[in-house]
């Protein structure tokens, strides 16, 4: 018996929210966070790197669709759906025509995510890429005629912001660059002087971003980057949330704000975060936090009431 399944059978703990009615909806609202969705198609072409990740990319759908049924079933009911990136697994082609006279996981993917009841807001992972056979500005133009996506971008909802940051666009995943290292995150100048931006509004922000903080670059340009920003405005930084790594990770304030790398969905349905914001304290928490195995892929389902 493999770890999931034997966490799946220790069973759920029911945490279910407080009744629809009981909830002071001018105080609280409700999202959700999902990452590493992977979803592929019949052009796929496998095998993946060892046996359980070429065992998972032929589920990703079914996974998907299992999260979006439970969060489209919660009350109160989620109001947004935040995307960690890898929404879909690679390119089937390099060609601009293929994507628009075949149907491809681009396109599965969107169907997919239609389907949840609340808004999904997706980012970039590195998987959404094809450097260098595919260039970034091919991928850039692919979301935003498909999805409607910019590469970067934030929602203000609430009095709260959420912020997808981009840490491919940057020179470390530039093919014709002296850094090129597709093993590290980079951001560039002009996101993160959009991003600093953004960050000193000091609303109660959310962000995103697919490689977790410690691959990403520190600083890009002398003592400017990422990591000194996230520190200097962590006081109105709620949390960082990234994926990539596929298992379940606190690095509690190593980085400034409270940062969690995700699960996948990919490999479980039940690798979600369920979140209330509580509007006037500028707070929130974690609805299934305790479900998370830690260092695994795994969590245990979260039981409506």
């Amino acid at each position: 018996m493999n770890r999931r399944n034997f966490s799946k059978l220790m069973g759920g703990v029911s945490l279910a929210l407080p009744a629809a009615a009981a909830v002071d909806t001018s105080r609280y609202f409700y999202f959700a966070i999902i990452a590493d969705t992977h979803i592929i198609d019949d052009f796929y072409k496998g095998p993946e790197g060892n046996a359980l990740d070429t065992e998972t990319i032929f589920k990703t759908k079914d996974r998907l669709i299992s999260a979006r049924n439970l969060i489209n079933s919660v009350t109160p009911a989620m109001e947004k759906v935040f995307l960690v990136g890898d929404y879909f697994h690679n390119y089937p082609s390099d060609k601009w025509d293929f994507y628009f006279q075949n149907k491809t996981r681009v396109d599965i993917a969107k169907d997919i995510t239609d389907g949840f009841k609340m808004p999904v807001h997706a980012g970039f992972g590195n998987h959404d890429y094809g450097v260098p056979r595919v260039s970034r500005e091919f991928s850039h133009d692919l979301f935003r005629e498909k999805y409607k996506l910019k590469p970067y971008y934030s929602l203000d909802y609430k009095g709260w912001k959420f912020i997808h940051l981009n840490n491919f666009a940057g020179e470390t995943w530039n093919p014709k660059g002296p850094l090129f290292n597709k093993q590290q995150g980079s951001l560039g100048e002009e996101q993160l002087n959009w991003c600093e931006a953004e960050l000193a509004q000091r609303k109660p922000t959310f962000v995103f971003i697919h490689y977790p903080l410690m691959i990403v670059a520190d600083v890009e340009k002398g003592d400017y980057g990422l990591h000194p920003l996230l520190k200097k405005y962590q006081d109105s930084i709620q949390h960082v949330v990234s994926g990539h790594w596929h298992k379940w990770y606190d690095f509690a304030r190593t980085f400034g704000p409270r940062h969690y790398v995700m699960g996948a969905t990919r490999y479980d349905e039940d690798a979600y975060l369920l979140v209330e914001a509580d509007m006037r304290e500028k707070t929130h928490r974690f609805l299934n936090l305790d479900l998370v195995d830690w260092s695994t892929h795994y969590s245990r389902p979260y039981k409506l009431s």
